[in-house]
C-alpha cells in the first residue's frame, strides 16, 4: 500500500504555480488570499501566495487555486 494511506501523511499535488490539491488533511485553520493554513495528522502546512482561493474542499481533498509561491510543511500540532 502507499506510504500515504498507511501513515495518514498528506499528500498534495501541484500544478504549475497556479493549482494545488491536498489529500489527507485535518481541517483549515486560517484563510486569506495570502496565506492558508491547514492541520494535518503530522503537523501544519502553509500555502503562501497571492489570490488564493479555495475552490474545492471536502473530507477527502481541497483544491487551492492563485498564484502559490511557497508551501511549507511544519511538524507536530
Amino acid at each position: 500500500m502507499p506510504k500515504d494511506v498507511l501513515l495518514g501523511a498528506s499528500l498534495i499535488t501541484i500544478t504549475g504555480g497556479q493549482e494545488a490539491c491536498i489529500e489527507n488533511f485535518r481541517g483549515i485553520l486560517e484563510y486569506t488570499d495570502k496565506l492558508i493554513r491547514i492541520q494535518t495528522k503530522q503537523g501544519r502546512i502553509h500555502v503562501i501566495g497571492r489570490g488564493l482561493h479555495i475552490e474545492h474542499y471536502n473530507n477527502d481533498e481541497m483544491k487551492i487555486t492563485g498564484h502559490i509561491t511557497v508551501i511549507e510543511f511544519h511538524e507536530g500540532g
